[in-house]
């Protein structure tokens, strides 16, 4: 019987333990020994079970990672315990006095007291191996992940139980040296890895079949695959490193893509200090010491390869073509892309106007969409109209060339689809920006001008950047194309003063002429009381407009980039508000490393700015301002977004109307005046549906200038009675990974210090709104 137990607990099968035979094969044991014999028939069928189901799983598990523990399992720990069976049968065979008694006697009860403390560790082994795989799945989605399995074990060394700590700190230890396998082959030679590849944390992204500078592969970070010891900064880390040496690679495989003609050809050297770093992790890996093997591997490639690379020259000009023509800090580009876009409209539509002005008195062009090459001949207009404004005296502008070559205004073929696509560390950071769209205000058809990036800087701007900051010149352009068809209303010379001028002698001393004066007198008199109202509103809205315009364009944007540019030079930036007297002091320059605290004498030497932030903490650094600026322009705000936005389409209407009016009247002077008759067109009735039409478009341009006003009131009320920070939209530490350093790595010099310039609050915007409507400048309620 002692030979049939030991079998049995070595997984073979055996009719002691069989519950249907047991009272006919065995009819001499007692009930006692019965119930002894049922926790050794728990541990036999355990046994064998595991034996199974990791044999299974070694063999068809997707996971390198989890392979690897269910071969530990075997291998390990159900071979300590096939060693404790032979222990306890080579004890009974020599007749050891601890096991054999009297007349070789072996007590049961001493078997399985022997064999009692291994039913704790083969259950939770069983619980272990069902969590790897489930026995009755066979859909391999419902498997255990190597991330999931590593963050399992890491909770059960918490244990109470010694034996179970030890076993799970030991499997631990095999799960994290495949993953460190795996991270070696990214960190060391920027290669995915070959086995496992689906488990790893990184993945490579298919680019769009008509990108054609993807020459180089695209990667991205799937949070669920990340294990907890790894922190956002390291993630971000381990992504652009392993980035740029598979962009150095490709580089070299392929000769004929030109990347830039500045990148270094010369192959990546292979640190043998990177190996030792690696390789000095003990398990289990803690995030510090992950953190500063990483960093430190950075910062070895910063200080040859990736300031090769991507120098910070390079991503200062392509900071500064962003600046100034998606943020709209030339002037001049927002003008001619709007005058240009109007031409493109009118051009293409010019021949739908007598339609659209019998049937839609406002003017509107729904229903009627523009082509890519409408888009594409409006940028090159524009592009051209800055060149002509250049003379031979100027040096030659390598923004506006450089503005050539990335520069693309397409037309989006899914109007609701989210612009914000998931960034380099595989978060969607533009979940936060309100979902209002204000990028079919230029064209009818929803339209976006982004900046083509290849490589090497799709190392330092990811895709959901790119996209930000389309939304944010969408934004922009938005209210500064208001602006100027506003402005442009007081150009119209017939609706604003008496025009043509009336006639004079000898002509007006005949009674004819006389009869006509007054009937024109009277005529302009009554449309200059009617247009007052139109006039005052007009006036109102460009104030308002024009005031939101210059807080965001002069406090908000270009505040924020000088404060970047000082921080970039390594000098000391200013305050985060203005006025202080180190920004009094501070000038205006247009080279980006120009700046006041990059010339202090005594602070560094002249070359030392180049070399103070490498590539990846700029990358961090500038997400933070760029989402500092999102902040700042109200585009988190979903119900200032929504003001605006009916003002802006309420404003567009009003000024389609006005426009419209002007032409009625043109022609009704000609019949009146000239006898010029068109039997074919009512212009007295289409006058009269125009008022009314006006009437109401009016009452909404008011509502949305009300509402606009109100909905700054309350977001000054809410900042400053809440305490509200500015980057209170940053509140899951897996979101702006690279914003949030780890504790213990506060002094790591990698590390983004950077702190983004807060913005004067909306009290000064309000205040200036305040005074001019104290001054007649809205002046809604005082016109009559």
């Amino acid at each position: 019987m002692l030979h049939e137990i030991l079998l049995s607990l070595s997984g073979q099968p055996s009719p002691l333990f069989n519950s249907r035979a047991e009272e006919n094969a065995f009819p001499l044991v007692s009930p006692p020994e019965k119930a002894l014999l049922a926790s050794l028939a728990r541990l036999s069928r355990l046994h064998a079970e595991l034996r199974a189901h990791t044999t299974l799983t070694s063999a068809s598990h997707p996971s390198v990672l989890c392979r690897a523990v269910s071969t530990a399992i075997s291998s390990r720990h159900l071979g300590d315990f096939q060693r404790k069976i032979l222990e306890v049968e080579k004890a009974i065979l020599v007749e050891d006095s601890g096991y054999v008694g009297g007349y070789g006697i072996v007590p049961l009860s001493t078997i399985v007291g022997e064999f009692s403390p291994w039913a704790r560790r083969l259950e939770w082994l069983w619980e272990t191996v069902r969590l790897i795989q489930p026995i009755d799945s066979r859909n391999k989605d419902q498997f255990c992940t190597g991330v999931a399995l590593i963050d399992y074990l890491r909770r059960e060394s918490q244990t109470g139980y010694v034996d179970l700590k030890e076993m799970a700190l030991h499997l631990v230890g095999i799960a994290e040296v495949a993953w460190m396998r795996q991270l070696s082959t990214w960190l060391l030679y920027g290669n995915l890895p070959i086995l496992g590849k689906s488990d790893f944390f990184i993945q490579s992204v298919h680019a769009s079949e008509d990108d054609e500078l993807s020459a180089a592969t695209q990667f991205a970070i799937h949070p669920e695959l990340l294990p907890q010891f790894v922190t956002g900064h390291t993630a971000s880390s381990i992504l652009f490193i392993g980035k740029t040496l598979n962009l150095i690679r490709a580089k070299r495989s392929n000769p004929s893509v030109n990347f830039s003609a500045s990148l270094s050809t010369s192959p990546v050297t292979l640190h043998a200090e990177h190996i030792e770093h690696l390789a000095a992790l003990k398990s289990p890996i803690s995030a510090s010491q992950l953190s500063g093997a990483v960093n430190t591997i950075r910062f070895s490639l910063s200080q040859s390869t990736l300031s090769k690379l991507l120098p910070l020259p390079k991503i200062l000009e392509t900071l500064s073509v962003l600046h100034d023509f998606l943020l709209l800090r030339r002037g001049e580009f927002a003008t001619a892309l709007v005058s240009h876009a109007d031409t493109r409209v009118h051009e293409r539509y010019g021949k739908h106007e007598p339609f659209n002005s019998r049937n839609n008195p406002s003017g509107g062009l729904g229903g009627l969409s523009m082509k890519e090459g409408d888009a594409v001949t409006t940028l090159s207009q524009t592009l051209s109209e800055l060149y002509s404004l250049q003379n031979e005296e100027d040096p030659a502008d390598d923004a506006l060339d450089l503005a050539k070559d990335l520069l693309r205004l397409s037309i989006k073929e899914n109007a609701n689809e989210n612009a914000a696509s998931v960034d380099v560390a595989g978060i969607d950071l533009g979940t936060n920006i309100s979902s209002i769209s204000f990028d079919n205000l230029l064209f009818p058809t929803p339209t976006s001008l982004s900046v083509q990036v290849g490589p090497p800087l799709d190392l330092f701007l990811s895709t959901s950047d790119i996209s930000i900051y389309s939304k944010i010149h969408s934004y922009l352009l938005g209210i500064r194309r208001a602006q100027i068809h506003l402005g442009d209303l007081w150009q119209h010379t017939f609706l604003r003063k008496i025009h043509p001028s009336p006639w004079g002698p000898p002509r007006s001393s005949t009674p004819y002429g006389q009869s006509r004066l007054e009937v024109g007198r009277k005529r302009d008199n009554i449309r200059t009381r009617q247009m007052r109202p139109i006039w005052a509103t007009s006036s109102a809205s460009l104030f308002i407009l024009s005031e939101i315009g210059s807080y965001f364009q002069g406090e908000v944007i270009n505040g924020s980039w000088q404060h970047f540019q000082e921080w970039i030079g390594g000098g000391s930036p200013s305050g985060s508000r203005p006025g202080s007297a180190h920004s009094s002091k501070s000038k205006r320059s247009d080279n980006p490393l120009d700046t006041e605290g990059a010339s202090e004498p005594g602070l560094r030497r002249p070359g030392q700015a180049i070399q103070r932030h490498d590539p990846e903490t700029l990358t961090a650094a500038h997400r933070r301002y760029l989402f500092c600026l999102v902040e700042s322009l109200f585009l988190t705000d979903t119900p200032f977004t929504e003001a605006l936005r009916a003002l802006l389409t309420s404003v567009e209407r009003f000024i389609a109307l006005v426009t419209r009016l002007e032409s009625i009247q043109r022609n009704m002077d000609l019949e009146t005046d000239e006898g010029v008759i068109d039997a074919l067109v009512d212009y007295a009735g289409e006058e009269r549906e125009v008022w009314q039409s006006l009437g109401a478009a009016r009452v909404g341009v008011e509502a949305g200038i009300k509402n606009a006003v109100a909905r700054l009131r309350d977001i000054d009320d809410s900042r400053s009675g809440e305490g509200r920070q500015m980057f209170g939209f940053v509140k899951d530490s897996r979101e702006n990974w690279s914003f949030h350093p780890t504790n213990g790595l506060a002094a790591d010099p990698g590390l983004c210090h950077y702190v983004p310039r807060k913005a004067s609050g909306v009290d000064r915007l309000l205040m200036k709104l305040d005074f001019g409507n104290a001054n007649g400048g809205i002046g809604l309620g005082v016109v009559r």
